[in-house]
């Protein structure tokens, strides 16, 4: 415990943000770096609990007091080494996570928890900074050789961690650059992608090879899969949840991630296939409240959007935790985004009921209703009714559809593969074992659990890779449990 008494003598404080106007003029991420007293002060609030939830509120088990402590006393390289013994990208994490560790924080109970994602960010920083991020190539080869289709965060993870313990891995990416959604579904503002090149490069160091504009199934013949000894499906949950109502089909009404990874290829200097869809002088509409939605909010300031709104079909969530979303459960309350302070104006328990055009075949306008939701006795939304004479169009011509996504893309990889799916569409997969019903196909990430969030695919990468590392070299769990995943 750095400071016994730190929680007590300092407050929760996050680091400054250029101002709105600064940030919507460019692409480039906002949020500045704490002072050493800064940092210092926010690594003593750790309590250090006796029961640290924490640990169980993060997908990947990330030590958390352990490394706050190393912070306080400015111990750079056990802090660094603490924290990527569970987490392979703490880059990523510490920039986009939603940091369910902050929700299951024990301060978190009656104060603001710790600044838990900030303080890995600069920890990585630092690290890298200070050089002790290397490039580690593993010299005794096993001889396997595993292919990683999908470079997003379960892929990376997976490719990782078998790269680790001397597989040869081989990693297809259907796009011209590796990073999967980290690069062409979050926002450069969000996720600079000098991040992201930083460590291709240094895996690339550690003999992981990158096979790109290469789809499995499509350019690349899935029989090509036959000459590895495992294969591990990391492609994603990449179908959107469309709103078939009147009007789809009209221009102008978008998928989210249309809309993100065109802007992403933009600012990348990437070749767009497709006609611009851009929010420049117009009345932007995004359907849906998460963080991708959010991304929309953000982009759309930055093109010069005329008015930006965001409808959400749920009611508006809580400002604080209620009897139905308990500590350390991760409460869903009330979210204001970096890019809602930017501009937008939001709307909750709206239904669309039309998108209406201008007689030529693009969109003007949009029909919605409001509705009223029933709530069980803990507070819950159970059902809802449209509110009578409260149908009316909104001027519009930019709907951005960002209500999530159903399962992976089936045509092609999976269905050459003849892998099971579930219920959902999702590829089925063993429990806890990651194997699906094909020999020597493994699955993780999205594709395996559905739409999630970066810090699960990452758990699930690791865990998969684990896996399949006991399937290639005959372990037990037992005996492949140190040799996979320490870190030397």
């Amino acid at each position: 415990m750095g400071k016994p008494t730190g929680f007590k003598e300092f407050e929760r404080v996050l680091p400054k943000k250029d101002t709105v106007e600064k940030r919507k003029k460019n692409y480039k991420e906002f949020v500045q770096a704490y002072s050493d007293e800064e940092l210092n002060h926010q690594a003593a609030r750790c309590m250090n609990c006796g029961i640290p939830f924490c640990h169980s509120g993060c997908p990947l088990g990330n030590v958390i007091p352990e490394f706050n402590d190393a912070v306080y006393d400015g111990r750079w390289e056990e802090a660094y080494r603490i924290l990527v013994s569970t987490n392979n990208f703490p880059e990523f994490t510490g920039r986009i996570c939603p940091a369910p560790c902050e929700s299951a924080c024990v301060l978190g109970i009656n104060k603001p928890p710790v600044a838990i994602e900030e303080i890995e960010k600069h920890i990585i920083e630092i690290a890298f900074k200070k050089e002790f991020v290397k490039a580690r190539p593993m010299h005794l080869k096993t001889g396997k050789r595993v292919a990683v289709i999908g470079s997003g965060p379960a892929g990376l993870a997976a490719a990782a961690q078998l790269t680790k313990v001397g597989h040869e891995v081989t990693v297809y990416e259907r796009d011209d650059k590796p990073g999967g959604l980290l690069r062409y579904g979050i926002p450069d503002f969000k996720l600079d992608k000098w991040v992201i090149d930083r460590r291709i490069k240094l895996m690339e160091e550690e003999g992981v090879v990158f096979r790109c504009n290469a789809e499995v199934g499509k350019n690349v013949p899935a029989s090509e899969l036959q000459d590895y000894d495992a294969v591990v499906l990391a492609g994603g949950s990449t179908i959107p949840r469309d709103l078939p109502v009147p009007g789809r089909e009209l221009n102008g009404v978008h998928f989210a991630m249309e809309f993100l990874k065109q802007q992403n290829k933009r600012v990348g200097e990437s070749p767009v296939d497709e006609a611009d869809i851009l929010a420049t002088g117009k009345n932007v509409l995004v359907i849906g409240g998460g963080d991708t939605g959010s991304d929309c909010v953000g982009t759309s300031n930055r093109h010069g959007a005329k008015t930006v709104t965001q409808f959400e079909l749920m009611p508006q969530p809580p400002r604080e935790r209620t009897e139905a979303m308990p500590w350390p459960n991760y409460p869903m309350l009330l979210k204001t985004t970096t890019s809602h302070e930017e501009g937008c104006e939001r709307f909750w328990g709206i239904a669309t009921k039309e998108f209406v055009g201008d007689g030529q075949g693009n969109l003007k306008g949009v029909r919605i209703v409001d509705l009223s939701w029933e709530h069980d006795a803990l507070g819950r939304p159970v059902r809802f009714k449209e509110v009578a004479e409260s149908e009316r169009e909104i001027p519009c011509e930019l709907v951005l559809l960002a209500m999530g996504f159903l399962h992976p893309q089936h045509e092609g990889l999976l269905q050459q593969l003849g892998v099971e799916l579930d219920e959902r569409g999702n590829v089925r997969a063993q429990e806890g074992v990651y194997q699906t019903s094909a020999d020597r196909i493994f699955v993780a990430g999205d594709m395996r659990r559905g739409q999630s969030l970066v810090v699960w695919a990452i758990s699930e990468g690791r865990e998969c890779a684990r896996k399949v590392d006991e399937y290639l070299m005959g372990y037990s769990e037992l005996e492949s449990k140190d040799a996979v995943f320490s870190y030397a």
